[in-house]
């Protein structure tokens, strides 16, 4: 049954393939990913075929790496209602970055998205969600090189990134830039992770949409969901020799990731980032 809830929540891909996945760095040298498999695209085919089904509209936060060899790719995406947004350049961690790579990355990205998709390019999130209270200056390098919205902080305690302390709704770190945290749920005095990626592959279906709809009913705002292309893709190669903790992340219910997006894109209502939490600024889709 659909939602029936008057709240819109945001859709968020992460357009990167599953050679670029952070924990997958120390045993995939970045020099090599062009001599991998590139499964994006018929990837993102399929995403594209489920949204239309359900006649949603999400926001794609796409590299700059995969749009510059997927050209058209990026294109259908904006002809078919889609908000293009930037995940930087090359997939490195913004705590990885000095502040001139940080924003000669996401500078780089932003004009080559705009290039390609025809339309301004406002929001970002940043990989692997590394921006935290040790590198609070990113905000004023993404407000230096035009964003307007971020998705980076996760106000969770995790091993590889995390702002616990920071705020679990949109807010305005800085004059002109929206911060749009992923979703948590508090619970137990603690922030929950329930805005998808791996948790959605490892926690039963009923907990996820449980989890989102706590915060649509009792916080009365958006969730933000996101997920990733290679996460709909059993058939991805298996990348060998990888630790039993990258393994289990990574591939743990991959067959049935699909499925339960099917299941979430008729439990709840959906929309872009931009048309939610910039309704002023979002642009209309032109044909490019």
């Amino acid at each position: 049954m659909s939602s029936t809830s008057p709240i819109i929540n945001a859709l968020t891909i992460d357009v990167e393939d599953y050679f670029q996945v952070s924990a997958m760095a120390p045993y995939i040298d970045r020099a090599h990913w062009d001599q991998r498999e590139c499964r994006v695209e018929r990837n993102i085919d399929r995403i594209l075929r489920l949204l239309a089904d359900h006649n949603t509209h999400a926001t794609f936060f796409t590299l700059g790496w995969v749009a510059e060899r997927y050209p058209d790719m990026v294109r259908r995406i904006v002809r078919e209602g889609h908000e293009l947004a930037s995940h930087g350049y090359g997939h490195q961690r913004v705590t990885d970055l000095s502040e001139p790579e940080f924003f000669e990355d996401i500078h780089r990205a932003k004009a080559l998205l705009e290039d390609i998709g025809g339309l301004p390019v406002l929001g970002y999130r940043a990989p692997s969600f590394s921006i935290g209270a040790d590198n609070l200056w990113a905000l004023d390098t993404l407000l230096r090189a035009g964003y307007q919205y971020s998705s980076s902080i996760y106000p969770v305690q995790h091993d590889h990134y995390g702002m616990p302390d920071a705020p679990r709704f949109a807010y305005a770190p800085r004059d002109g830039l929206l911060e749009v945290p992923p979703t948590t749920l508090r619970l137990f005095n603690r922030n929950l992770p329930s805005s998808g990626g791996g948790y959605f592959r490892l926690l039963p279906y009923s907990i996820s949409r449980w989890m989102l709809r706590q915060v649509n009913r009792r916080d009365a705002q958006s969730a933000i969901f996101y997920f990733h292309p290679w996460e709909i893709d059993a058939g991805q190669p298996r990348v060998p020799g990888i630790n039993l903790k990258t393994r289990f992340r990574h591939y743990v219910n991959i067959g049935r990731t699909e499925q339960r997006l099917a299941r979430l894109l008729q439990d709840f209502r959906w929309g872009r980032m931009d048309r939610i939490f910039l309704p002023g600024r979002a642009r209309e889709v032109s044909v490019v």
